[in-house]
């Protein structure tokens, strides 16, 4: 029975460890995803505004907010014990990404206009932002 026992509890080490590490790699691309997002607003702000027919000010905008939310994502991957990082952090990070995407709902609904290479940027970053959302959330349960 020691042996069985054992043998369980190192495979649920193994199975949390595994989780944790998942957790951080996708907190982690979540960060990388939102600096180079970021800079593709920042950088290309005139020649998307045009390509997207988006107002020049909103890209900025979006872009830059992106910075902070990537260095949160990098730090929370970065923080906590070797097996966790911290929960109230993550939520955070999960509740940022939901956020993220329901502005950017309401943005092609309720405050813009753009075209529809416009209209595909934008929902396919939210979907990206939400599928990411979702890896996290899922992964902090475990």
């Amino acid at each position: 029975m020691t042996s069985a026992t054992n043998t369980v509890n190192t495979v649920n080490t193994v199975n949390s460890q595994s989780s944790t590490f998942t957790l951080r790699k996708i907190l982690l691309l979540d960060a990388l995803t939102c600096l180079v997002m970021g800079l593709l607003l920042v950088v290309g702000d005139s020649f998307l505004s045009v390509q997207l027919a988006l107002p020049k000010n909103f890209i900025l905008v979006a872009g830059f907010l992106l910075f902070p939310c990537a260095a949160l994502m990098w730090l929370t991957s970065r923080a906590g014990s070797q097996t966790n990082p911290p929960k109230p952090l993550v939520w955070v990070v999960v509740l940022g990404n939901a956020g993220w995407v329901i502005a950017s709902l309401l943005s092609l609904e309720i405050w813009l206009e753009p075209n529809a290479l416009g209209m595909a940027f934008i929902a396919l970053q939210a979907l990206a932002v939400l599928v990411l959302a979702g890896l996290e959330y899922r992964y902090m349960q475990h």
